[in-house]
């Protein structure tokens, strides 16, 4: 286990993390606030992605491109929440994930039929390209910096907004008791199409951020989704404070876990027998944990509080 494959597997660690925060921040306040499950948002991921491509295209300017991509994403947002989402508050979660599963697959072959079915790629800016010494001998991407660096922004402006505003305090009210909220006189619908542009405009930006260094492909959200829903089961749901440690907790235990589980089992079995159970346990790591946070705190590690 060398230094340096440390330093660098720890960077992408914190990278997946906050991307997986990006998501799983708007999911949770959906979530929370709306008491809906959205399989979908993993979509809205993909789609901020493809809004990208879009107004890279369109404009041949990244940062351009990236603000295309936040309008189209909270638009998008505002569309599924009028023509959907709003139909399924106070619905069966069974009704919410049928209807939600439909819409992936509505706009997975829209996707297809649009762009097509083969990958797509998003030039990175001219300025945020090339590397940066860590250490002697290792190099990192100055664009995955710059994304470290972008997702705690938004992090410390998502605190800010939730923690400092009053919209923030509607948001927070909203997650521990809704009814309350309405009973008091707020337009609890207008609240919910608030959360839901702005959760599906986060997660967009975490997909425009990304198109760069993945493949911009349909259901390239979906393996994101099931990471994000287990960021808001550790996190606890409603909790956006809870779903930034529990998606940095995540990012890290899954990038660290698949590169130095199978080294560090050989220090117990032998080589043979680690090189065959190294990678199933990596893959099994943050699931574990998961497990291990419903058995110790059902909650979660940070719940909002229900009345």
């Amino acid at each position: 286990m060398s230094t340096a494959l440390l330093a660098v597997q720890t960077l992408n660690g914190l990278q997946l993390g906050l991307l997986l925060f990006l998501v799983a921040a708007g999911l949770t306040l959906v979530f929370g606030v709306m008491d809906l499950i959205n399989l979908a948002h993993g979509v809205q991921y993909m789609l901020g992605a493809y809004f990208a491509v879009v107004g890279y295209r369109l404009t041949g300017n990244f940062l351009f491109a990236i603000l295309i991509a936040l309008a189209l994403a909270m638009a998008l947002g505002l569309v599924l929440e009028f023509l959907v989402y709003r139909h399924l508050y106070g619905r069966s979660h069974l009704d919410q994930v049928l209807a939600t599963f439909g819409v992936i697959l509505f706009l997975d072959e829209a996707v297809k039929a649009i762009f097509g079915a083969a990958p797509l790629a998003l030039p990175g800016p001219e300025w945020l390209s090339g590397s940066i010494p860590l250490m002697p001998g290792l190099l990192y991407p100055v664009y995955r910096i710059a994304l470290i660096v972008a997702g705690l922004a938004v992090a410390g402006l998502l605190y800010v907004l939730v923690n400092h505003t009053r919209i923030g305090m509607l948001i927070r009210a909203g997650a521990s008791n809704p009814a309350m909220v309405s009973a008091l006189g707020v337009d609890i619908r207008r609240l919910f199409m608030v959360v839901f542009a702005f959760g599906g405009m986060l997660a967009g930006f975490a997909g425009a951020m990304a198109a760069p260094i993945l493949a911009v492909e349909p259901t390239m959200g979906d393996n994101l989704l099931i990471l994000a829903f287990v960021v808001i089961v550790i996190g606890g749901i409603g909790s956006v404070r809870g779903a930034f440690i529990a998606a940095l907790l995540i990012g890290l235990i899954d990038t660290l876990g698949r590169s130095f589980a199978t080294d560090l089992l050989k220090l117990v079995f032998a080589p043979a027998a680690a090189n065959q159970i190294g990678p199933a346990l990596s893959s099994m790591l943050i699931y574990l944990l998961m497990a291990l946070t419903l058995f110790i705190r059902p909650a979660g590690l940070f719940p909002a509080h229900r009345q």
